[in-house]
């Protein structure tokens, strides 16, 4: 499932990003197989990092040598917000290729969680992005729902008052 800046480009307001972020359920039998798809002198995957993402941060990447993109995967930490937004992803076509991405409810929450961890004009502007866009390119498929979302969090990012 795409997740990151790239899915909140799609929900929101389009910004260059650097990498690629996936949320990916991989059972650890699959491992060498995930890898294998990876092997050509274009692609880098540590497998042993990949069998380290069972375990906190949950993480590993895949780098395509010629362009320098780094595309970082992420295994849904046991908790039940991220289970729920895997299970919450819908499904589009980007350039006729199937694509499962987050919604924008949760693109947004994360990039909220995010931003409590490592604060960064980048999250907190996409989030605004998504709230500015909402709605804009919903399909029958992509549908969001922004109600649930206080809109203090919009006014004080935009220093327009809120409250605490």
């Amino acid at each position: 499932m795409l997740t990151g800046s790239m899915a909140s480009n799609a929900w929101g307001i389009p910004r260059t990003t650097h990498d690629l972020d996936f949320v990916l359920q991989l059972p650890p039998s699959q491992v060498d197989r995930f890898c294998a798809l990876f092997e050509s002198e274009d692609y880098h995957v540590d497998a042993e990092a990949v069998r380290q993402a069972f375990h906190p941060p949950h993480q590993f990447n895949a780098l395509h040598l010629p362009s320098g993109l780094k595309i970082d995967f992420w295994l849904p930490r046991p908790v039940p917000f991220e289970r729920a937004m895997f299970e919450r992803r819908v499904h589009d076509h980007w350039l006729d290729t199937p694509v499962a991405l987050a919604t924008a409810e949760d693109v947004l929450l994360h990039k909220l969680f995010w931003n409590r961890i490592t604060p960064s004009d980048r999250q907190t502007g996409d989030v605004a992005g998504i709230v500015e866009s909402s709605g804009a390119y919903e399909t029958p498929e992509r549908r969001s729902d922004l109600s649930g979302v206080p809109r203090v969090v919009f006014a004080r990012r935009r220093g327009t008052g809120g409250g605490a």
